[in-house]
């Protein structure tokens, strides 16, 4: 199962990238393109859930001792923040520099409240688990709280996704600029599919292994 999750984690950035590069003008945070300052955001936030889904398979798969083991899942997560940051820092100077409001939709509700509980679950982990700030029988009784909950915002960073590409796809469509049937218009559609599957062989990965 860890390889198919691994196979659409790879097939999705492989078509938003595609997506972000032929038909959306590109990725640069310093552009003065308003749209190319736009994409990294999609880019981003999409390697945040990747690095998040990666973190969670290495924990459960890196054929090592467990200290390693949690060193690779927390320093997966970590990145994942920063990519995390640096992406809401694009989608927020993109709707300065258009002078729209932020946080207004439903996508972004779900993707803010998803990343700042990742941010207190990260911490959480690196306190209690990595730290060893709490006794043994403290940590074993919230592991599994711990590992619940880590399932659960990955399950909410892919309906962040999901909802991001639907907004977008909206927002273009009402514009007149894509087409429905057409080929941008798939090529979105299969990255959202991939995106989901990638979250559900994560989760798959997890439950097999777990039995």
């Amino acid at each position: 199962m860890s390889y198919l999750a691994h196979l659409f984690g790879i097939i999705a950035f492989i078509l938003l990238l595609i997506w972000l590069l032929h038909y959306r003008e590109g990725i640069e945070y310093d552009s003065n393109n308003k749209l190319r300052v736009f994409n990294v955001h999609p880019f981003l936030m999409y390697g945040f859930i990747f690095l998040a889904g990666e973190a969670i398979l290495a924990f459960q798969t890196i054929p090592s001792e467990r200290k390693t083991r949690k060193f690779v899942h927390m320093t997966l997560h970590l990145v994942a923040l920063v990519l995390g940051i640096i992406g809401l820092s694009a989608v927020f100077k993109f709707h300065d520099m258009l002078h729209i409001p932020n946080l207004y939709s439903l996508h972004s509700w779900i993707g803010i409240a998803t990343f700042c509980l990742f941010g207190l679950q990260w911490v959480f982990g690196l306190v209690v688990f990595m730290l060893q700030a709490a006794s043994g029988p403290t940590r074993a009784k919230v592991l599994p709280w711990h590992k619940v909950g880590g399932r659960a915002l990955m399950f909410m960073a892919v309906c962040a996704a999901e909802t991001g590409l639907m907004e977008k796809t909206s927002f273009l469509t009402n514009l007149g600029v894509l087409k429905p049937h057409h080929r941008e218009s798939n090529l979105i559609n299969f990255t959202g599919l991939a995106i989901l599957l990638f979250g559900v062989f994560v989760n798959f990965s997890v439950g097999f292994l777990h039995h």
